[in-house]
């Protein structure tokens, strides 16, 4: 890098060009906020590093860069987790307030991607996930790629290939229309702030699924499997109805979710995967660890 202020001021300028892809980019592989700023942060550092007046694409030079961080930190992840990752486990939540006004213009924001997607993520190998990620959702070639994961051009289009097959098998169907989803998430408010189980039971898909992660300090093993069936969900969901009156519906991910925050402080967040009019996945981040390094909207009443 040049020595100049004036140089590092202009590269640092072309760096923050390239920034939301990049964010984009490690917050699908991570799945955790706090540590796709970490990885971002790491690629400006290494760029600073290097002869930057050398580098002929810097945006795909650093989306490599990126990728190569964060393979790095979910191999050292996976060294580190002594037993698998707990069938609750949901990522760190995107929460912005409802649109006013262009509700289908926000839902495609660069870094919108389902909760119900990222789950699906976690449950692949790194190098599959690089792959996947790096080139079904960003385009860069397999030749780039492979030099990340130190495979074969040809190695690795299999590993997209593999994880292609399990996201498509694993990922639920959803309601693409904001207007449909917030229907079904009022009535489930509804529902619940009424105490009403039956009306639970109908805005519910009879295979629904509940994930509540509530952190690790409270997670004992009848805590650590997903919910399943819509009178099991229902019951699960029964057990919050007194927090239900401090839940204010949001974006999470580009979908309408909800914030529950007595006194304006956040418990949880609530995202839902909706289709056909029912809700068939229920994505609830409760660990107060996490939600502290959130910046989470508390929206108004």
């Amino acid at each position: 890098m040049n020595g100049d202020t004036g140089g590092t001021e202009l590269l640092a300028g072309r760096f923050e060009e390239h920034r939301a892809q990049l964010r984009a980019v490690a917050y699908r592989m991570l799945g955790s906020l706090p540590e796709a700023e970490d990885a971002v942060q790491e690629a400006w550092l290494r760029l600073g590093r290097t002869e930057a007046d050398g580098i002929r694409n810097l945006g795909a030079w650093l989306t490599t860069v990126v990728g190569r961080v964060c393979l790095d930190l979910l191999r050292s992840r996976t060294a580190r987790r002594e037993e698998p990752m707990a069938d609750t486990f949901v990522p760190d939540p995107l929460v912005r307030p409802l649109p006013r006004v262009d509700p289908e213009a926000e839902a495609l924001e660069a870094d919108s991607v389902g909760l119900a997607l990222l789950v699906v993520l976690e449950t692949l190998e790194p190098a599959e996930r690089l792959a996947f990620v790096l080139h079904d959702m960003f385009a860069v070639p397999f030749e780039d790629i492979a030099a990340v994961v130190e495979r074969t051009p040809s190695a690795t289009r299999q590993l997209a290939s593999r994880a292609r097959r399990r996201v498509r098998g694993a990922t639920p169907a959803a309601d693409p229309d904001l207007g449909r989803q917030r229907e079904v998430v009022d009535a489930w408010l509804a529902a619940s702030r009424a105490g009403d189980f039956d009306a639970l039971l109908a805005v519910l898909h009879p295979d629904a699924e509940l994930r509540a992660d509530a952190g690790a300090l409270v997670r004992g093993a009848a805590a650590s499997k997903a919910v399943r069936g819509a009178r099991t969900v229902a019951g699960q969901a029964s057990m919050f109805w007194r927090y239900a009156v401090f839940a204010r519906p949001v974006l999470v991910n580009g979908t309408v979710g909800l914030v529950t925050a007595p006194e304006g402080k956040p418990v949880s967040v609530t995202a839902f995967t909706v289709a056909d009019g029912r809700i068939t996945g229920i994505y609830i981040l409760a660990d107060p660890d996490r939600l502290a390094r959130l910046a989470l909207p508390v929206p108004g009443s």
